[in-house]
């Protein structure tokens, strides 16, 4: 049977078990759009800029365990999508991107609507394909999907030239794809496993220092049984939250530039550190100088062998699966104990006395305040009214480490935000691919009046999709995080960080056909939360809740510091 191009896209998004597409029609795709308007296995849900179909299908991937899939058009729909593709790509997160192309002897022409897609994404995916011929259509898309989701996940991109959508040939989809020049380890080498046992059984001092990769690899529950067995101390990265539960007290809180005291002590002052899934990159460890200062041996376990050593000389490096080799690991744990091998006891009581000891700083208290809405008092009471269940997404700033901080998670894939990139304006976009994916699901979105308004368009795809976001706008009239930073280290000159002119969001909310409520006293925070979440539960909630504009996240370490240089107020500036 032959079928058109366009057919042949849909027909390959079908057989990989796409449900939804998130995405914004254009001349180039249009012949892809007749093709999903004939069908109705998949639902295409249409956003108001491309940049959103990017983080909605990126959101989507996050919070389940499938590819997000987005199509845009050529030209500007292309380079309007490159923000959501980038924020991907530093997350690891597994999409596939479709994108039109100007008629393949249009190409190089400067045409209506063409650019470089290929040279452009370069840089910021995984891999991308450009396809000349509609004979490679399937065997393409096939391979995007392989190659987005499996060894160190990522964004794939797949350009189509309009004629090739338009031209015909016979369909067949491969089962299965093999690649010469791709073939990622799964398996880590079992030699370097038994080192990182014998190094894990003989320490006094250590630290479990969790990433993304465990969410990616979907370890949560090995991760959980390995730290349990050990009862080791445990850390979550920003991207690794949930990983392992926020509940249990062998976990120690985030660590890095605005990670608790005791992660941080504990990371720097470890004797073994044991890094699963996780790069070491700058926002945790701060100056890689200063963290070698203190000599411990680190086994790192990473599916991508270009993270090992990367930033931090490693001792015990593991190529491999997060969850095969943390199964391996339980295996030999289990065998070990069962032969009468133990962790060291007594070193390990005195470890956990120290740690003790730093958590009596309590460097997340803050001061609460009877006329000023405190941001942190606001997540605390977003947790409680949700009863801890609910998909966190987050802009990028100051609410977004107050959401880490204050909102603790016990579950893998609830917390979506921007990790690498730090992009701003994904809150509502993410918040939209979250509820696509999980119907019926508590969904906030944490942001600021800065954030808000970059994709704040997209309150218009929520009336449409009826997407019932709690929006909790922590508004501090600021760039509340450039303002932190101009406040400590530019002298308290706040160069265009005051957010002048701000709308009235409730007003706005109302204009789009939602609910909007503004939030100025601290009695009224709760009442209002529940009010979103019970009372309008099926409608979107705008919560412009008016904050105390001088607060500030703390603990903080400033660029080129070390871990242990913490500032845990304005006292000790």
């Amino acid at each position: 049977m032959e079928l058109t191009g366009a057919d042949i896209v849909v027909r390959c998004l079908q057989e990989e078990g796409v449900e939804h597409i998130f995405g914004y029609p254009g001349g180039a795709v249009l012949y892809i759009y007749d093709s999903i308007f004939n069908q109705d296995r998949i639902q295409h849900v249409l956003v108001r800029h491309e940049q959103a179909a990017v983080h909605a299908a990126d959101a989507y991937s996050r919070s389940t365990q499938k590819v997000g899939v987005a199509l845009v058009t050529s030209g500007p729909g292309v380079t309007n999508a490159v923000t959501g593709i980038a924020t991907a790509y530093m997350d690891s997160v597994p999409m596939v991107i479709i994108t039109g192309q100007v008629p393949t002897h249009a190409i190089g022409e400067d045409a209506f609507q063409e650019c470089d897609t290929v040279g452009i994404t370069r840089p910021c995916v995984k891999h991308n394909f450009l396809v000349k011929d509609v004979k490679d259509l399937a065997v393409t898309i096939r391979k995007a999907f392989h190659i987005a989701n499996s060894g160190r996940p990522g964004p794939v991109l797949v350009d189509i030239p309009k004629d090739v959508t338009r031209n015909k040939c016979r369909f067949e989809y491969p089962k299965t794809v093999s690649m010469r020049s791709y073939n990622p380890v799964i398996r880590g080498h079992q030699g370097q496993i038994k080192k990182a046992l014998n190094l894990i059984l003989g320490a006094e001092r250590p630290m479990i220092y969790s990433g993304g990769g465990v969410i990616l690899a979907n370890a949560a529950p090995e991760l959980n049984r390995f730290v349990d067995l050990l009862g080791f101390p445990v850390t979550n990265t920003l991207m690794g939250l949930g990983g392992y539960r926020a509940s249990d007290r062998k976990f120690v809180g985030m660590p890095g530039m605005h990670g608790t005291y005791e992660a941080n002590m504990a990371m720097q002052h470890c004797d073994v550190l044991i890094a699963i899934g996780a790069r070491f990159d700058d926002r945790v460890i701060g100056n890689p100088k200063h963290f070698a200062q203190s000599p411990h041996k680190i086994i790192h376990v990473d599916i991508d062998p270009s993270s090992i050593s990367k930033r931090v000389k490693v001792d015990v490096p593991i190529v491999g699966d997060v969850r095969e080799t943390l199964n391996d690991l339980i295996g030999l744990l289990e065998e070990a104990f069962a032969a009468g091998r133990k962790t060291n006891g007594r070193a390990l009581e005195a470890w956990w006395q120290q740690i003790g000891e730093w958590r009596k700083r309590e460097c997340l208290k803050y001061r609460p305040s009877d006329t000023l809405i405190k941001p942190q008092a606001v997540v605390q009471k977003l947790w409680e009214v949700t009863g801890g269940d609910a998909f966190i997404t987050s802009d990028v700033g100051q609410h977004q480490m107050w959401a880490a901080q204050y909102y603790p998670f016990d579950k893998p894939r609830r917390w979506i935000n921007s990790g690498g990139l730090g992009t701003m304006g994904v809150g509502l976009p993410f918040a939209m691919g979250v509820l696509v994916a999980n119907p019926g699901a508590q969904v906030a979105c944490i942001t600021g009046e800065g954030s808000i308004q970059m994709c704040i368009q997209e309150l218009s795809t929520c009336r449409q999709y009826r997407l019932p976001v709690k929006i909790v706008n922590l508004n501090n009239r600021y760039l509340g995080m450039v303002r932190q930073w101009q406040q400590i280290e530019y002298g308290s000159r706040y160069s265009e960080s005051y957010m002048d002119a701000l709308p009235d969001f409730v007003a706005l909310a109302e204009a789009y056909g939602h609910v909007g409520i503004r939030v100025e006293k601290p009695a009224d925070v709760e009442p209002a939360l529940r009010d979103a979440f019970g009372k309008y539960r099926d409608r979107l909630v705008f919560l412009d809740i008016i904050t105390d504009a001088t607060e500030n996240v703390w603990p903080m370490v400033q660029g080129g510091k070390g871990l242990t240089e913490m500032l845990l107020g304005s006292e000790s500036l």
